[in-house]
């Protein structure tokens, strides 16, 4: 076999169809659009209407409820404190606040406050003040020789 012997199987690949190009090519003048309307038009797409037909969106049940006024904390797990603390980024020697968090780059923004998370190894004695944190979080540091406040309405969960 040579290159130019290659070829696909026979019907793998279908010419496209051409449309609007004379009536010889049974797509000619309106290119199985019909006549007039707003399906005939171009740049038309009624998404989400099925002919008449109850919708799909508005067929199936709806459950639940969003809380409008909840709150987003920003989350940091252990792990994460402990690589920031080994690249030294983040002094251990005082007490580690939201706001040392955020000038360090760990978190972005506070949001409505930062609960810590047990993902990860703490090995550091650190002295920590934050809005939120887990029982594991608050054990695992603990354990580590260090505390753990929470400073707000918020307790650990």
């Amino acid at each position: 076999m040579k290159l130019n012997e290659l070829r696909d199987n026979p019907g793998a690949t279908k010419a496209r169809t051409r449309v609007g190009r004379g009536p010889g090519s049974g797509k000619g003048k309106m290119g199985g659009r019909g006549i007039k309307g707003q399906k005939s038009r171009s740049g038309v797409a009624i998404n989400g209407y099925e002919g008449g037909q109850m919708p799909l969106y508005q067929r199936l049940p709806k459950r639940g409820f969003s809380k409008p006024n909840r709150k987003k904390f920003a989350v940091v797990n252990l792990g994460i404190l402990q690589k920031f603390i080994d690249a030294k980024k983040i002094d251990i020697k005082s007490t580690i606040t939201e706001d040392v968090l955020v000038e360090s780059g760990l978190v972005r923004r506070k949001l409505d406050g930062i609960r810590v998370m047990a993902k990860g190894e703490l090995t550091s004695k650190i002295d920590l003040q934050v809005t939120g944190a887990s029982k594991a979080a608050v054990a695992e540091v603990e354990k580590a020789g260090g505390s753990l406040s929470v400073t707000s309405a918020q307790a650990p969960e």
